[in-house]
């Protein structure tokens, strides 16, 4: 039987079957050890076998993981000469989008991390959406403006939203949730899924009974009244707090800011597009106006991250968190 990995708990998969409706009884699975060390993670599409009645005690046995079309990956550092860099974690398979949940106040957004999922979900080659939320206590034009180059999708919500443009954009897709704390992302499940308290339960009750809370959880929307088709499922994410990108290539870390990338034409072959390199093409793509001074130096910061350097031009410590918006 062909089934969907909605929730891992110490060696515990909860499965559904793909053609299964909202009310068929969850699968719990174990990893079959002809499968080796291939780990299996929440989003995979795997072949059961065994008992897949969902019945009280029984025990199905993973024995397929179909090829993944896309991984979110993330790392606890930013230099992979760390042991916290080199531990590399796959977030969720076969993402569709990446909802980067952030509050316009209260608080502010952190454009240092919304440009780390960013890098992370062009990396993994899935879409992202920027969701800001608490829109009722401020505007959103500053991040906007950040952004404007990129023609970010977005989404506004405010406490009164009828969530009806946010469904539109999460149906059919599997959407990984990612947010700092404070910025309303439980709040916003709990509104997309109503019950997502008690369908967290229920997964994580295959661990006897304790939640896991650093672990990934694939929740379906429910389907809206009148609509047809697929609604979608969330991945809720309680656990991240930041993106470590020292699984990201330099190269590949430049895609992450595709309003920078063609400024670097100009620039020497093998330019390192550090601050200190007076060659860099971009410190002139910048001055022309053909993009924003806080994207160059977001970019530059994660450069000096990697390196486990500061950017000598901000005079600020490395980290794997996020400076303030415009900082």
């Amino acid at each position: 039987m062909d089934g969907f990995v909605i929730g891992v708990d110490r060696g515990r998969y909860t499965c559904v079957r793909q053609d299964a409706g909202p009310d068929a009884p969850l699968v719990t699975a174990m990893r079959a050890r002809e499968l080796g060390r291939k780990s299996v993670v929440v989003g995979d599409r795997v072949g059961l076998v065994g008992d897949v009645s969902g019945a009280d005690g029984a025990l199905a046995r993973i024995v397929r993981i179909a090829e993944r079309r896309s991984v979110l990956r993330r790392t606890a550092d930013d230099d992979e000469t760390t042991a916290e860099g080199r531990l590399e974690r796959v977030v969720v398979a076969n993402a569709d989008q990446l909802v980067i949940v952030s509050a316009l106040a209260d608080p502010p957004p952190r454009t240092g991390f919304v440009d780390r999922c960013l890098v992370a979900a062009y990396d993994a080659d899935i879409e992202p959406l920027l969701c800001l939320t608490k829109a009722d206590l401020a505007g959103p034009e500053q991040i906007l403006d950040y952004y404007t180059e990129l023609e970010l999708p977005y989404v506004l919500i405010r406490p009164d939203s009828d969530l009806a443009a946010l469904r539109a954009l999460l149906a059919g897709r599997v959407s990984v949730l990612v947010g700092h704390s404070g910025v309303g992302k439980s709040t916003l499940v709990n509104r997309l899924v109503p019950d997502a308290d008690r369908a967290v339960g229920v997964v994580s009750a295959i661990g006897r009974g304790r939640h896991t809370s650093t672990s990934a959880v694939v929740l379906r929307l429910p389907v809206a009244s009148g609509a047809d088709g697929d609604p979608g499922w969330i991945v809720d994410t309680p656990g991240i707090r930041s993106f470590g990108l020292a699984h990201v290539s330099a190269d590949s870390l430049l895609h992450g800011f595709p309003d920078l990338v063609e400024g670097t034409v100009e620039c020497p072959p093998n330019c390192p597009h550090t601050a200190d390199e007076t060659d860099c093409a971009l410190d002139a793509w910048v001055a022309a106006g053909r993009a924003d001074d806080r994207r160059l130096g977001s970019y530059r910061r994660l450069l000096a991250s990697r390196a486990g350097e500061a950017d000598p031009r901000s005079g600020e410590p490395p980290e794997a968190g996020d400076p303030p918006s415009g900082g």
